[in-house]
């Protein structure tokens, strides 16, 4: 099912990230990109200046410092509202344009790269690829990154189950269907790299606020929102790793993924 408010985009992340207050949870609940990932984007995506980089699906701009760093130019294409509103905010200097992944609002073979950071599970079909395809240059890059919870930690495993019970058919990169979208013809094979990273604050922003910001999450009812902040709240008060914590850290694991257009 398609939301009717946004062609093209998942209902969930249509109706979830739709507000205001939902992006502003957004940035404060989830967590940054490990250091090394600056490296991988230069070496293995070949970001520096002079090389134009697409953030698809840009959210609020989490990433897209990261790239910024490298010295490439940065264009943020994201689809809702809300969500590119804040990245314009806080970054003036990237070019913005609504956008979806099957319909990139840029010419053919114009970029160096398109980076997917937390977002290529929302549209893996075999159309965006054709349309990333299109705008990257023979020899561009397609990257794509997440951000996941290790949940080899006891309490990370029991948080992920009271998530994962309300997920309904929200597309997530932890079940792994978005990797149906390759092998792709024009793309190269799937290189994958694995970094470790710690997302450390208050148990409200690191644990509560990364919930609330989940689509399918912030796009239920408030009631049963409700009852999951609850369940959060008792878990965490449960658990001696994080009861009575000014400071706690979430672990987290980072899968950083490319393919290569291949020159015709």
């Amino acid at each position: 099912m398609m939301s009717k408010t946004l062609q093209g985009v998942h209902h969930a992340a249509a109706d979830g990230y739709a507000t205001t207050t939902t992006a502003d949870t957004y940035v404060r609940g989830r967590p940054d990109y490990p250091p090394e990932i600056a490296d991988w984007l230069r070496e293995q995506l070949g970001l520096r200046a002079g090389t134009t980089v697409v953030d698809l699906g840009a959210g609020t701009g989490k990433f897209t410092p990261r790239l910024i760093s490298t010295g490439a130019k940065v264009i943020a294409v994201e689809p809702v509202a809300a969500m590119l509103g804040k990245l314009s905010a806080a970054l003036p200097q990237v070019e913005t344009h609504a956008g979806t992944a099957d319909s990139i609002p840029l010419p053919d073979a114009s970029v160096d790269a398109v980076v997917c950071a937390q977002s290529f599970h929302w549209f893996s079909t075999h159309a965006a690829l054709a349309e990333i395809l299109r705008v990257l240059k023979p020899g561009g890059k397609l990257g794509l990154i997440w951000n996941l919870r290790d949940a080899s930690i006891p309490w990370v495993a029991r948080l992920d189950a009271i998530v994962n019970r309300v997920e309904g058919d929200t597309p997530r990169y932890y079940t792994g269907a978005w990797r149906s979208a390759f092998p792709f013809d024009g793309f190269g094979p799937l290189n994958e790299h694995q970094f470790n990273v710690g997302h450390t604050g208050s148990p409200e922003d690191v644990i509560l606020n990364r919930v609330r910001s989940m689509s399918f999450i912030a796009a239920l009812a408030p009631d049963e929102r409700e009852k999951i902040d609850i369940e959060v709240k008792a878990l965490i008060a449960s658990e001696p790793l994080l009861a009575g914590k000014d400071e706690v850290t979430v672990p987290y694991e980072t899968a950083a993924f490319y393919v290569e257009k291949l020159a015709r």
